[in-house]
């Protein structure tokens, strides 16, 4: 992403990073306005925590829906970054297969290969395995 186009997304469109690990707050990344603690507080009890080298706010997680929803009511936009591991699937029929005939989601890829130890077998037709954790970024629009 070049230079322009980032400062077009900072100072336009809010982005969240949604982050899962235990104690993790959510970073929120606003257009700047001098209402933004109290928009985003939205009269709870708790308030965002503003980090200024960063220039980014933390918020619970609990807040994500809700912050999603205003966002886009507010802005009509909103990225959000957030993790996600990619999910394959094969069955052991298709990893044991000794023939050429493949009908498995994996379209081959394990056909014949058998199982490392990586794969999580649910049953004899269906085995399934997790990737590394990655980032994942989409931008959502108002309807």
């Amino acid at each position: 992403m070049d230079k322009l186009t980032l400062n077009y997304v900072w100072e336009r469109i809010p982005v969240v990073l949604r982050r899962t690990g235990r104690g993790q707050r959510l970073r929120v990344r606003l257009p700047f306005a001098e209402a933004n603690r109290q928009w985003l507080q939205n009269d709870r009890r708790t308030s965002p925590i503003w980090i200024a080298g960063k220039k980014y706010w933390e918020l619970p997680k609990a807040w994500f829906n809700d912050f999603i929803e205003r966002s886009l009511a507010e802005y009509g936009k909103v990225y959000v970054i957030q993790p996600y591991r990619e999910q394959e699937k094969c069955s052991p029929a298709c990893q044991n297969a000794t023939g050429h005939e493949c009908q498995c989601s994996c379209m081959g890829l394990y056909h014949g290969a058998g199982n490392d130890g990586s794969w999580f077998e649910v049953s004899d037709t269906f085995a399934a395995r997790w990737g590394e954790q990655e980032l994942a970024c989409r931008l959502m629009t108002a309807r």
